[in-house]
């Protein structure tokens, strides 16, 4: 093998197809990382020189700088083994020293405090005024198997196999977990990246880079926090239209104060991050086994796009395929029942007791499992077979099965089984390119993540329409102005009156159609319900004095007075300008729903018509809104035409940092806003942590 002979982009190529490195800080004892380093690079085909300025020995290779080093040979990449106050000086002498690339490894920067991130500010003025591209600081390097680059200190990197799968990962430690991981699993890896504080190369900067190497086929993807929420979306956007990203984001739970002491950045919430990254067209897991499995099955099949593949069940032994199905049905696969003539072509093969509507039972397995194969593929109702079978030799030979069988759809196999002889047969069907695992639960993750791969592809990217203009005026707004602001958007809301004292509530009252809502009027008062400031249900002069009183005890001066609207379903609607990923909307079960369940869907604003219509579907209370026990139906179109509004409102307008409709009622006949909230930029409240952390009406 041999190095390359230039560097041929401006990009990253110098930092992982490097002509030559220098180990800065390479020492003597072998317990220190620079021994470490140095000892993990020597199998590079390419230059490789040793600089320490303490103790140099030229005749062995070992330098007092990186400028006498790059002399005897190209050095591309300076790899940086050095207390953090030295960093920032080491890099800009390699910089001056023509040195296009650097990975700093050592701790002690953001994650560590002011003078950390002293250190660290240094090392990115470093970079914005040469140009140099670094990897990290607090990182533990990178692996590029097929160039024979081990950038890494840790035991047994160097064994990683080179395969087709990249990962990049926020953290060293996860970086080299998940290499272990896919090389265990039989995959290996084209390149492996633990980003660490990223200084400078950031997740979208080395995705940007994969989407142009022909050695990677998918990429696995760890997010732990994010500095251009942007940046990463767009970046996943374009690399999955030619190879799939799995993403695995930390997160769900509180985490935050260990993850920001990480790596020294801010978090955005876990559920907006994943939001963002399957609207990008990431497939996204809950954990790194789960991610091995996804991965390594979509680098080597893809599903043609569909919204709806279908999926042909086949196993050897009923129980785990029971555990099978069972998952799928929990990742809403599509598991159609197979047409009478394909289960006429089973029953000519398989014992009469075995159930062959799908998922297909063998039984046992037998010779004629290639048969099955073949029948379940040729039903017009299946786009990829997920079949499981226990390794029994005796009974049968699965490789030679898959090998004879004419089958016109992609597989994921599940071999089950200990030893030699298993991880053989688990090898030949990786050669073949077929999907293998050694359990139900990993071949449902598989299975999964080719549907849900094939599901993203599929929808269309309509680019938003124009946004309507519409002028919000000085803020603060209160609930007439909101609702003002909506009706401008096309959003419906019930009749109503703002009446300066009780004569012209009394006044409304006697107008409007009964019974009426009434409500403090006052911009700086959101949770009015929780003071005594709403009443509800009011048909008569004497209830609407009742209710005065009350909201003029909770501080009341102004009211609002507003026909009641019909019984419903309601909804929590919403846009805000989130710290990472800039404006998103989100639609849940709203109410005080929401506060028990946090039952949201969000995307990144602008966003399409259709894209907004689609929310819903994500909800786990969807059956709540399409007519639940003779309720009413959501009309999906008009939902869409509301939230693409209010994410278009906050992307035109910066002085605006949210808007929330909560609730927003599904009526037997329209939506209608029956409570609506606007926010100043500057006085700022995230939407997303009301509606998950506290839910309430705004009435």
């Amino acid at each position: 093998m041999t190095a390359p002979d230039l560097i041929t982009s401006p990009g990253l190529d110098a930092l992982f197809t490097p002509r030559g490195i220098a180990v800065i800080g390479a020492s003597r004892d072998p317990a220190k990382l620079g021994a470490a380093l140095a000892r993990s690079v020597t199998a590079f085909p390419g230059h490789v020189a040793l600089v320490n300025a303490r103790d140099p020995e030229p005749a062995a290779g070992i330098y007092p700088s990186v400028e006498e080093a790059a002399e005897h040979g190209p050095v591309d990449l300076a790899l940086i083994c050095l207390p953090a106050r030295a960093c920032a000086d080491a890099v800009a002498e390699a910089a001056k020293a023509g040195v296009s690339a650097a990975v700093v490894y050592g701790g002690g920067f953001a994650e560590a405090g002011p003078e950390g991130e002293r250190y660290q500010r240094e090392l990115a003025d470093v970079v914005e005024r040469t140009g140099i591209r670094l990897l990290g600081p607090n990182t533990s390097g990178f692996l590029a198997p097929a160039h024979g680059l081990t950038a890494s200190f840790v035991p047994g990197a160097a064994d990683v196999p080179a395969g087709r799968i990249a990962v990049v990962a926020a953290s060293g430690g996860v970086n080299h977990a998940l290499a272990f991981l896919l090389g265990e699993a039989g995959h290996g890896v084209s390149l492996a990246v633990g980003l660490g504080n990223s200084a400078d190369v950031t997740t979208a900067d080395v995705l940007d880079h994969l989407a142009a190497d022909p050695h990677t086929t998918a990429v696995a993807l760890h997010i732990e926090s994010i500095a251009d929420g942007r940046r990463l979306a767009d970046a996943v956007s374009w690399l999955t239209t030619t190879r799939p990203v799995v993403a695995l984001v930390v997160g769900r739970h509180d985490v935050g104060a260990f993850a920001a002491s990480h790596t020294g950045a801010l978090a955005t919430s876990w559920r907006t991050t994943r939001a963002a990254l399957a609207q990008a067209g990431a497939v996204l897991v809950d954990d790194e086994r789960e991610l091995v499995d996804a991965v390594g099955a979509l680098s080597l099949v893809r599903l043609p796009p569909a919204a709806d593949p279908g999926v042909g069940v086949v196993t050897a032994q009923a129980g785990p395929g029971l555990l099978l199905l069972d998952d799928l049905r929990g990742r809403r696969a599509a598991v159609p029942e197979l047409t009478a003539d394909t289960r006429r072509t089973l029953a000519d093969v398989l014992p009469p007791l075995t159930y062959q509507a799908n998922p297909v039972d063998t039984g046992r397995p037998g010779p004629g499992f290639a048969a099955v194969l073949e029948a379940v593929a040729a039903d017009p109702a299946v786009d990829l077979i997920a079949g499981y079978a226990l390794h029994e030799p005796g009974a049968f030979d699965l490789v030679e099965a898959v090998k004879t069988a004419r089958v016109s759809v992609p597989m994921a196999l599940g071999v089950g089984g200990a030893g030699d002889d298993v991880r053989r047969a688990r090898r030949a069907l990786l050669d073949r390119g077929v999907p293998v695992t050694g359990d139900p639960s990993g071949l449902a993750a598989m299975t999964g993540a080719l549907l849900a791969d094939a599901r993203a592809r599929s929808r269309t990217t309509a680019v938003p329409a124009v946004p309507v203009h519409v002028e919000v005026g000085p803020g603060p707004w209160d609930e007439d102005q909101a609702k003002t602001l909506l009706a401008a958007l096309g959003v419906q809301t019930m009749p109503r009156r703002t009446c300066a004292d009780r004569t012209e509530a009394h006044r409304a009252l006697a107008e409007l159609p009964g019974p009426v809502a009434v409500k403090l009027l006052d911009a700086a008062v959101l949770h009015k319900t929780e003071i005594g400031g709403v009443r509800l249900g009011v048909q008569t002069p004497e209830e609407l004095d009742a209710a005065l009183d009350a909201i003029e005890t909770a501080g009341g001066r102004r009211f609002l007075v507003e026909s009641m609207a019909p019984p419903g379903v309601d909804l929590v609607v919403g846009a805000r300008r989130d710290p990472v990923f800039g404006p998103i909307v989100l639609v849940g079960l709203g109410g005080t729903t929401a506060e028990a369940l946090a039952d949201i869907s969000i995307r990144l604003a602008p966003l399409s018509v259709a894209e907004a219509a689609a929310m819903p579907a994500e909800l786990a209370g969807h059956a709540l809104i399409d007519g639940w026990r003779g309720g009413p139906v959501l009309d999906r179109s008009a939902l869409g035409e509301a939230v693409a509004a209010l994410g278009d409102l906050l992307a035109a307008h910066p002085e605006l940092a949210e808007i929330e409709i909560n609730p927003l009622r599904i009526t037997a006949h329209r939506l209608v806003a029956l409570d609506a909230v606007c926010i100043a930029a500057e006085t700022t409240e995230p939407l997303q942590e009301k509606v998950m952390t506290d839910g309430r009406t705004h009435q």
